[in-house]
């Protein structure tokens, strides 16, 4: 079978096995079993129900004491948190080891767990893939995305001969991982060239992350413009860098509940959040408590508010600087 033969059926069969009931990125009822305090949304064509809050990975790995990070992630999946976010190189590992200590004792039935590769190449893939699966401590994770799609040249690196999506595809097949998607942070027009790549091969990919937040709409929108292709396409849109590190909030322009309501109320599935604290933790839960979809007028209100900050980009630092470009510093982990 040629290659590209081989990725048009792969993809076909994934398609053919995902659920398509629900409009992308609508509030669901949550399961029977699942906390009151959440709500539920479809996860794209997956046929997955993700709480609408997912808990970030980077921030779980900066507490002092490990255990402090287990007790703040299982304390989040008891209270209706099912998406797991983290990464291969976050903290040098330390966020994955601490979130599979914590899937521990019944909790990795519990939810849906993705994690991030930053290998273009399959041999870099998979070995970073079989070293998230040992810190992670399970057999198959249920999403993997590749990670800081940030180059024109990316897409073309994962999709070419001998390059990561031939062991994603490969992974799948063996039942090491259960979807793919990927994310990024710079510029739409490198989302948006991915989804092009993508299509050239005959490949759909199950999720997409990108930042969403109160900034985003009046420099290099994601929400504008990539989030309409994705939900097109049955791509579960994952939002992340809700508060852009702290700069949002540092702008004066915003309140946190403001920032999440804002997030939670764009066409996504779930939104991604670093929680490195209960206090983090209570802002989250009391702002799905106080949820509501923003209307046209409210949204149009907190754009006018934020426009003169977010204008030039300044804070958004990801989009016009290599601040949290981790790929940049460390080019031999694309491999």
């Amino acid at each position: 079978m040629q290659r590209r033969e081989f990725l048009k059926a792969a993809a076909v069969a994934g398609v053919a096995a995902a659920a398509t009931s629900n409009m992308i990125g609508q509030p669901q009822s949550p399961a029977a079993s699942s906390s009151s305090e959440m709500q539920y949304r479809q996860l794209g064509r997956t046929g997955e129900k993700v709480s609408a809050i997912g808990l970030g990975g980077y921030h779980i790995g900066t507490q002092a004491d490990p255990a402090e990070s287990v007790r703040l992630i299982r304390t989040a999946i008891d209270r209706g948190i099912n998406f797991m976010d983290n990464s291969w190189d976050y903290n040098n590992g330390a966020s994955e080891s601490r979130m599979g200590d914590a899937l521990k004792n019944g909790y990795r039935k519990k939810v849906l767990l993705m994690t991030k590769i930053d290998g273009r190449s399959s041999q870099s893939f998979n070995t970073q893939l079989e070293q998230s699966l040992t810190r992670l401590k399970v057999d198959v994770i249920d999403l993997m995305q590749f990670h800081e799609i940030i180059r024109m040249e990316d897409p073309d690196r994962i999709f070419a001969a001998g390059g990561a999506m031939e062991a994603a595809l490969a992974a799948r097949q063996a039942g090491k991982i259960r979807y793919i998607g990927f994310t990024g942070h710079k510029d739409p027009a490198i989302h948006l060239r991915m989804l092009d790549v993508a299509q050239q091969h005959g490949f759909h990919f199950d999720t997409v992350q990108m930042p969403i937040n109160v900034m985003d709409a009046h420099f290099r929108s994601f929400a504008k413009q990539v989030i309409p292709v994705a939900n097109e396409q049955g791509i579960g849109v994952l939002a992340m860098k809700v508060f852009a590190g702290r700069a949002v909030i540092q702008s004066k322009t915003v309140e946190p509940l403001e920032a999440l309501h804002y997030a939670l109320s764009q066409q996504v599935s779930v939104v991604i959040t670093g929680m490195d604290s209960v206090q983090i933790l209570e802002q989250t839960f009391t702002a799905i408590k106080t949820f509501k979809p923003l209307s046209q007028t409210e949204v149009a209100a907190l754009l006018a508010r934020t426009r003169d900050a977010a204008i030039t980009g300044q804070y958004e630092p990801f989009k016009t600087t290599a601040r949290v470009d981790g790929t940049a510093r460390n080019p031999d982990w694309l491999g």
